[in-house]
């Protein structure tokens, strides 16, 4: 029987930052791992395969460059499946040896193959041809991440009918594309294919989307995407999707429309990979989604030696955040004291264009009943801008009238997950507008935009 002081299911994000962590600090980790190599949901069918494949398109297709050259201008004519895939193996060879060698130095241990747990302190692992291992530990994560939702009235059939994990399994350039659900995930491919000047039509249930996003950054992001073409259908229900007489999938709306594309991807939602992990011999109960509640602030389970972190906790679903939890998690168990983590953290969505968001938005502050004064930048008034073409982006600033501190920063455009952490460093150190004001920013950067528009909600503010 294998023993280990930490046990890890699970090497994404979460998993690999617990193991890392638990490793320096003196103990036995052995990390198991279900897929063919390690990295998890977010190395083979997420976060890296997505950034990977808008990169590629944003590349060939030349998209940054047509501010300057038009909107038919194109690095690469054709551009197939072949061409986004070739990057993708590349870039997740690397991903993989860097984690490979990670574990190696810190003296992690790998297990390939499914967990399941028999006991408080045991679990079995079966290694595929029969195999089972037992394993023994003295505290264990659960960092499993999620699965896509897929449910019973969407034929998938890995070509025409996908998920998102089948679209980066073989990548494909179709015709034209409808994505159900415009969620982050949704969002994110609807506007890659877009970029590629696939047709596009976007589906969504609610009469909005990304509701975590201030209005107004939302609003200019949906007049980017109809002024390029794609359309976008909200409060609308797919009642079935069926294939034609071609093999196309047809969607069939409950107002009777019926929606034809080459491809259909379905993105409403994913869920927690806990199926036969035996928590109920654990008396751990996920809920109808597969997640796992925890302490938010310890990330214990109902069992106080077995965690959770990552996507299977549900919101927010971030690796950056996921990371901080599996650290968190492996220091708690083996009594570390950790500080409180920051009040605020990013959200980055890499749609096309990014997204990318920290603190409270407009819509939060007066909720809450906060006077307070926006400013806005737009990233054609900066030099930068102008040398880079872009006839687009935005920043909005939130400050306080009352104690002048920044409240929240949202940005639309190229950047903008970068441009986000100067804001964020701002905003959980407390600070005021008039860090803004006194500072000189590198010129010429899209950074200014800080200046910009923090010169712009001063303008208002009462002296």
């Amino acid at each position: 029987m294998d023993a280990s002081d930490f046990v890890v299911i699970g090497s994404g994000p979460a998993g690999r930052r617990a193991a890392v962590q638990a490793a320096k600090l003196g103990h036995s980790v052995l990390v198991i791992e279900s897929g063919l190599r390690v990295g998890g949901v977010s190395v083979h069918t997420g976060t890296i395969p997505s950034k990977t494949m808008r990169e590629t398109v944003l590349n060939l297709s030349g998209w940054r460059e047509r501010g300057f050259y038009g909107r038919a201008y194109r690095v690469k004519q054709e551009i197939g499946g072949g061409d986004l895939g070739a990057r993708l193996t590349k870039t997740l060879e690397h991903e993989i040896e860097v984690l490979e060698h990670q574990f190696q130095r810190n003296g992690v241990r790998t297990l390939g193959g499914t967990a399941r747990f028999t006991g408080p302190h045991t679990l079995v692992v079966s290694c595929g041809e029969g195999e089972e291992r037992t394993v023994a530990f003295e505290r264990a994560l659960i960092s499993v991440g999620t699965v896509p939702f897929r449910p019973d009235n969407i034929p998938f059939n890995g070509t025409s009918i996908v998920d998102s994990d089948d679209i980066v399994a073989t990548p494909k350039v179709p015709r034209s594309l409808t994505v159900i659900g415009a969620g982050v995930i949704g969002v994110e491919y609807a506007t890659i294919f877009s970029a590629l000047d696939v047709p596009v039509t976007l589906i969504e249930p609610r009469g909005s989307f990304l509701d975590f996003i201030d209005r107004e950054i939302i609003d200019d992001f949906v007049h980017q995407l109809r002024d390029r073409g794609m359309t976008i259908r909200l409060n609308t229900t797919v009642a079935s999707v069926e294939l034609d007489d071609g093999g196309w999938p047809v969607c069939v709306l409950e107002d009777g429309r019926r929606i034809r594309s080459e491809m259909l991807l379905y993105t409403a939602g994913r869920m927690g990979a806990t199926t036969g992990l035996g928590l109920d011999t654990l008396g751990i109960e996920p809920d109808k989604r597969g997640r796992i509640a925890v302490d938010p602030a310890t990330f214990q389970t109902a069992v106080p030696h077995i965690y959770a972190a990552g996507d299977v906790i549900g919101f927010p679903s971030l690796a950056s955040t996921s990371m901080e939890q599996g650290r968190i998690a492996a220091c708690h168990a083996f009594g570390l004291p950790m500080p409180p983590a920051p009040q605020y953290f990013p959200y980055g969505i890499y749609a096309v264009p990014e997204i990318s968001t920290v603190g409270m938005s407009e819509e939060e502050v007066r909720e809450r009943g906060i006077p307070c004064e926006c400013g806005i930048a737009r990233f054609r008034e900066t030099s930068r801008g102008h040398i880079m073409g872009l006839n687009a982006g935005m920043m909005k600033m939130i400050f306080s009238i009352k104690t002048r501190r920044l409240l929240g920063v949202h940005i639309i455009g190229e950047g903008a997950t970068e441009l986000i952490h100067i804001g964020q460093a701002v905003l959980n150190l407390h600070g005021t507008i008039d860090y803004f004001i006194e500072n000189a920013f590198n010129y010429p950067t899209l950074a200014e935009a800080y200046k910009i528009a923090a010169l712009d909600a001063w303008n208002r503010m009462p002296r």
